[in-house]
């Protein structure tokens, strides 16, 4: 069997980023919480704030490694896989990267050390702006990295001269008409996957009766945000939506399993795509409920697949079911928000055990929802690279056999679940360990004291949290 090294290539970016996507959309939400909590310490000098804090820089640790490992051979990919978009989109890509890493980066490498290592150490208003710095390179890097992408949904400010794009407008192609959209839509959904999970392990101590103070002020705070975020989640995502209809149509005509350009398009929710038959098999819908989302009009028009060739076609079945995926966490989501504030009203949030096992669920859920909007946005632009402009194929590096291919994509899968096993691994022992009993700060005077020796510090934590119940 002929291998096909545009497939595998593809097969091989789509893994990796779909590894990588999970622990920065969680590290950007959980950095700013985790900036709250020694916000709120640094106020009111409540010790539930302090070992809240102090826990979840513990897991951010641990996540923020696993997502610099997964991500940095990323970039290596442009290289190795696809040297001719990389040629091609140099001019515009490479600075925009490179000011992800001076801007982001430095920033974020520059104030880790301080917040994972300065607790007691410096004084607290350092520490706090610290925190802060972290938050804010991770706000940067995600600023840069989404204005990339969208300029690859939707490419502005540029010309395409000898297969070669050049910059006419930095400010058009940095602020492309999907920028703010994605960007925003990013953004809410880091807060949501940070909030959620927070929630789910706040709701698991208070089963076990743990710390029970410092988890009811993270699950009411948690609960709080989430009551807010989902709705205007959703909001959001239909003004994007608005956006991908106007400039990436075959996009949303594949969300919504259209193939043929329309008035009074039911909304579907089950359908079997046909990609082959350019039709749907099996389907159930509301009338006219899709032309009035995309449209705000019940008879508005809506375009339909079939309305370009068959191979710049995406693959109907992945976008529209993933699409549906999203969607349909996303509800969920609103669900359990107006479920706590129902419970809140009636004085049984932190009793009622089905919604604190309900919680522990819906941890995993905003990965699972990032993921399919992601397969979305990616798939749904196929078969362009750069839309409209250079497709997968001309990106393709020309000497790239598909066995080489296959070689690079089987040692990701490898590696990549050696760092996931790894990760999962410490994450538990830092989950089953739970909060470190209150550990003086010898900063808040102003006095500095430091161990000795280097393991003196790790020793006495850990004798200290050996003398906690139920801890390992």
């Amino acid at each position: 069997m002929e291998l096909d090294p545009l497939l595998l290539s593809r097969l091989q970016f789509a893994f990796v980023v779909a590894f990588h996507a999970i622990f920065p959309v969680f590290t950007i939400g959980l950095a700013s919480y985790i900036a709250l909590l020694n916000g709120l310490f640094f106020n009111t000098e409540n010790p539930a704030w302090d070992r809240l804090a102090l826990f979840w820089t513990r897991v951010f640790a641990v996540v923020f490694g696993m997502g610099v490992v997964s991500g940095i051979v990323m970039s290596f990919q442009f290289g190795t896989n696809w040297s001719n978009f990389s040629q091609a989109a140099s001019n515009f890509l490479g600075p925009v990267l490179s000011y992800e890493v001076v801007t982001a980066f430095f920033l974020e490498a520059a104030f880790l050390g301080v917040l994972l290592f300065g607790r007691g150490k410096v004084p607290q208003g350092v520490h706090l702006f610290a925190a802060i710095m972290v938050a804010t390179g991770t706000f940067i890097s995600s600023f840069w990295i989404l204005s990339a992408n969208s300029w690859m949904q939707t490419p502005a400010g540029v010309e395409l001269i000898d297969g070669r794009f050049h910059v006419t407008s930095w400010s058009e192609a940095i602020f492309n008409p999907s920028f703010w959209y994605r960007f925003w839509h990013m953004v809410l959904a880091s807060f949501l996957t940070g909030g959620f999970v927070v929630a789910g392990v706040s709701a698991w101590y208070l089963l076990i009766r743990r710390d029970v103070e410092a988890n009811r002020k993270a699950l009411s705070m948690c609960l709080w945000l989430l009551l807010v975020l989902t709705p205007a989640q959703a909001v959001l995502g239909d003004f994007h939506g608005l956006n991908t209809l106007e400039h990436q149509p075959t996009k949303v005509a594949a969300m919504e399993g259209n193939w043929e350009r329309s008035t009074n398009v039911p909304l579907l929710l089950f359908a079997w795509p046909d990609q082959e038959a350019q039709e749907n098999r099996f389907e159930v819908g509301i009338p006219s409920l899709a032309s009035l989302i995309l449209t705000h009009h019940a008879d508005g028009e809506v375009p339909g697949i079939s309305g370009v060739p068959p191979e710049e076609q995406p693959p109907v079945w992945l976008v529209f079911w993933s699409f549906r995926v999203m969607v349909g966490i996303g509800l969920a989501m609103i669900a359990v928000s107006l479920a706590g504030l129902w419970l809140r009203r009636g004085g049984r949030l932190y009793e009622q055990r089905g919604f604190l096992q309900l919680m522990r669920v819906m941890t995993v859920t905003p990965f699972i929802a990032v993921l399919a909007g992601w397969f979305v946005t990616e798939t749904g632009r196929a078969p362009w690279l750069v839309y409209g402009m250079m497709t997968h194929a001309e990106g393709l590096t020309p000497s790239l056999t598909g066995g080489m291919a296959l070689f690079t994509l089987v040692g990701y899968i490898a590696v990549y679940a050696v760092v996931f096993w790894a990760g999962v691994y410490y994450l538990t022992r830092v989950v089953r360990q739970g909060m470190l009993p209150e550990v003086h700060r010898d900063t808040v005077e102003g006095e500095v004291h430091r161990p000795k020796r280097p393991l003196s510090a790790a020793h006495a934590t850990f004798e200290d949290a050996s003398r906690q119940p139920g801890r390992s």
